[in-house]
């Protein structure tokens, strides 16, 4: 859904990776998301974090059946952007990210990612995910819902290993998750605004994870409770910029930037940002009536018609409008810092913010 970095094990070595060679990797890793750590010590912590977190995520998905462990291994094994395990790092640097239980809470987050997008999947027919077979596709619908299952379960045992308040908040966020489904599943009801429908999806089906996220690394690295409450507000804004900014290069962007092709959620149907405004736009001009019958129609599946939205959509008021909704996330993401002490730690977190505000201008 959000980002755009790829960890894998081995870089740095224990909780800080203080023991092993700095990642030469790192800048490029965290550059392509748009984060920008310039203190070594500072990267180093993070990545020793997220080297740590691959070992604890394979241990903790192994099963005494030896097809259960294979099944689940193989989003792990495909890699991935481990987002949310970076910001439980980056919320750890506001207290002591050596902590063992800072790893573990990064781990609860990935499993419960990694469950959603089993089940997405599903939902989704996809055939396809992070550049392998879909375990949809690979096994059964049935599987992967099952396996889904399974990493939500193990997500709560290391959760219950960090007490009653880390398994409380990782089922409130797996609740609000399953809400931003079902309301996406069955869409807005009568007299709901669109907009704002979407918003709340976004906000439960994404924000949430990123806001428990963050909200982790600041828990268990022992930060003060201000400071826990203002990071799960950066967290929760920052997650539902990051998906809006995506759909904005979806649409926007000549290439592959978003991790689709250009226009596919128009291809598919898919009602994000950019084009709820145009529909709900009252625009008289010829382009805006034009792109609103097109869109109407649902689905863009004749070549002809997806170019023409397409082109009338990257001119059009709804497109500005959709890069200033994102703009606003992104500052409302970093008032929220505004209790935080300055340091290298959040001046990366300040840089996602810049990052998503420059990403779709």
């Amino acid at each position: 859904m959000v980002g755009g970095v790829v960890i894998r094990g081995g870089e740095g070595s224990g909780v800080t990776g203080s023991g092993g060679r700095r990642s030469r990797s790192g800048a490029a890793q965290f550059g392509a998301l748009g984060l920008h750590l310039a203190d070594p010590r500072t990267e180093e912590s993070v990545l020793g974090v997220l080297a740590a977190v691959e070992a604890e995520l394979l241990a903790s998905i192994a099963s005494a059946d030896p097809f259960v462990t294979e099944a689940a291994r193989h989003l792990v094994e495909a890699g991935g952007k481990r987002f949310r395990p970076l910001l439980v790092a980056l919320g750890a640097q506001f207290g002591d990210p050596t902590r063992a239980e800072v790893v573990s809470a990064a781990v609860v987050v990935e499993l419960t990612h990694l469950a959603t997008l089993y089940h997405d999947d599903v939902m989704d027919e996809a055939s396809v995910r992070r550049g392998a077979p879909s375990a949809n596709s690979r096994w059964t619908n049935s599987v992967a819902i099952l396996v889904g299952d399974y990493l939500f379960a193990r997500a709560a045992d290391v959760a219950a290993e960090l007490g009653p308040e880390a398994v409380r908040l990782q089922a409130r966020t797996f609740a609000r998750l399953v809400h931003g489904q079902i309301a996406e599943t069955i869409g807005p009801r009568a007299g709901d605004d669109p907009v704002a429908h979407y918003l709340r999806v976004i906000a439960e089906k994404t924000g949430s994870l990123i806001a428990t996220s963050v909200h982790f690394g600041a828990q268990f690295s022992g930060a003060a409770p201000d400071q826990v409450a203002a990071l799960a507000g950066y967290g929760e804004t920052i997650g539902v910029a990051f998906q809006l900014s995506d759909d904005l290069l979806d649409i926007a962007s000549e290439s592959t930037e978003s991790g689709k092709t250009p226009g596919t959620d128009l291809r598919e149907g898919v009602p994000t940002l950019p084009v709820l405004y145009a529909l709900a736009s009252d625009d008289a001009d010829a382009a805006s009536v034009r792109l609103r019958e097109i869109l109407a129609t649902g689905p863009l599946t004749d070549d002809t018609l997806h170019a023409e939205a397409l082109g009338l959509l990257r001119e059009s008021p709804a497109l500005k409008r959709a890069r200033e909704t994102v703009r606003s996330f992104a500052e409302d993401a970093r008032a929220h810092l505004a209790p935080l002490p300055t340091g290298p730690a959040r001046r990366a977190l300040e840089s996602l913010c810049d990052h998503i505000a420059d990403r779709t201008s």
